[in-house]
């Protein structure tokens, strides 16, 4: 059991580490890569994106665990909260909601080269922090404590962001249209009743992935 919270531990530190690089690059605006400049803004107008906003919920859920992982090491607590484990779940999702996003609609269909989304900050919100989160998660955090009707819970922080993103672009709608800036991922340039569409598809595929990882969580050997 020891072994295992020490797995985890590592996990999350990496987590962490990565979420704080990557946010810093973010924000500053350092590259380390070629490449189209996609998804990135300067300053705090990079927390307009989802991608960072999942990310630093999950560094955040990541921190929290680590403290509780360091505290079965050293025999302060015979167990981990289930409050903690749903908040490590929520976190996983949101980074899962991430990454499927841009895999599976940004990458393909965005007119971009497909690789363009995993450069410079982008590599570690899009790619190497879902793949650690998905790793801790399933592998080192199993526990049978989540209840299934805990998973909803996963869904506040993409309603939270669509309530936001809905209410930012319909408000500075320009002869029908809205301007790219305010439509940074391209949710609604279909108007009122494809973004509606779009916003059921994107409530159901986070509960599925919430049920899938939910499921994995307490199968996975």
């Amino acid at each position: 059991m020891v072994k295992k919270y020490k797995l985890s531990l590592t996990f999350n530190i990496m987590i962490i580490a990565f979420t704080l690089i990557a946010t810093i690059f973010m924000i500053i605006g350092f590259r380390f890569m070629s490449g189209e400049k996609l998804l990135v803004a300067g300053r705090l107008e990079s927390f307009k994106f989802f991608t960072v906003d999942s990310n630093i919920l999950m560094g955040i859920s990541s921190l929290v665990f680590a403290i509780y992982d360091y505290l079965a090491i050293k025999g302060k607590i015979n167990e981990i909260p289930r409050a903690i484990y749903i908040f490590k779940l929520v976190g996983t999702v949101s980074v899962a909601l991430t990454f499927a996003t841009v895999v599976f609609y940004l990458a393909p269909f965005t007119g971009y080269s497909y690789f363009a989304f995993f450069t410079n900050s982008n590599l570690f919100f899009h790619l190497i922090i879902p793949l650690l989160s998905f790793v801790s998660f399933l592998f080192f955090e199993k526990t049978n404590k989540i209840r299934f009707k805990d998973v909803i819970i996963s869904l506040v922080p993409m309603l939270i962001y669509s309530i936001f993103y809905m209410i930012n672009a319909f408000k500075h709608i320009e002869n029908g249209l809205v301007p790219s800036e305010y439509d940074w991922y391209g949710f609604v340039k279909g108007g009122v009743p494809l973004s509606i569409f779009v916003l059921t598809v994107m409530l159901a595929g986070t509960y599925f992935m919430a049920v899938l990882l939910w499921y994995l969580n307490k199968k996975i050997k």
